[in-house]
């Protein structure tokens, strides 16, 4: 009995999650996206924007800091806590998981664990955070890298895997960010 009641909640949450969270995703409105993902359990701070086709696993678990924008296509996964901090600038088609196999388990049972993005964090086109990741406040992950450690604050990092490539020079950020397009 417990097996079909753990197998009905999850159909529903792939309903919910899978379902009417991702087509709401494609409507041309951040006010009315805004709405049905805080319905859903995202945490979505003040003046923080995310634009369409974003996908999300179990949104309850994910905290979006103020005036932060996430781009187009994005991947954020709640299977664990997701933190992001404020005035976080996330690009396009950035996947954030939390979750992933065990490869060496005989099982391949599925282990989760908390990523935490900090404050003035920029984060680059395509680019892959693996679960466990901490990323330093005013940390800049480039383009397409796949980053698998924990990212210093002010760390500039690239590449497969992502290493430090550079240092941001300004370590005391205070800029807002601009205001997003309205039917993105």
């Amino acid at each position: 009995m417990e097996r079909i009641i753990r197998r009905i909640k999850t159909v529903l949450l792939e309903f919910e999650v899978s379902f009417l969270i991702y087509w709401v995703g494609y409507f041309p409105s951040h006010h009315i996206r805004r709405f049905f993902y805080r319905l859903a359990g995202l945490k979505i701070g003040e003046g923080s924007t995310i634009h369409m086709q974003a996908r999300f696993y179990v949104p309850g678990n994910i905290a979006i800091g103020k005036d932060t924008i996430i781009g187009e296509g994005a991947v954020l996964d709640g299977r664990d806590k997701l933190i992001i901090g404020d005035h976080v600038d996330i690009a396009s088609e950035v996947m954030i998981y939390n979750s992933e196999h065990d490869v060496n388990s005989e099982d391949f049972h599925a282990v989760t664990v908390p990523v935490e993005i900090g404050d003035y964090v920029f984060i680059g086109p395509r680019a892959i955070i693996l679960p466990g990741v901490k990323i330093g406040r005013g940390a800049v992950v480039g383009a397409g890298a796949v980053v698998t450690k924990d990212v210093p604050e002010f760390a500039i990092v690239g590449g497969i895997p992502a290493k430090t490539i550079g240092e941001r020079k300004v370590k005391n950020p205070s800029y807002k960010l601009g205001r997003a397009a309205w039917f993105r």
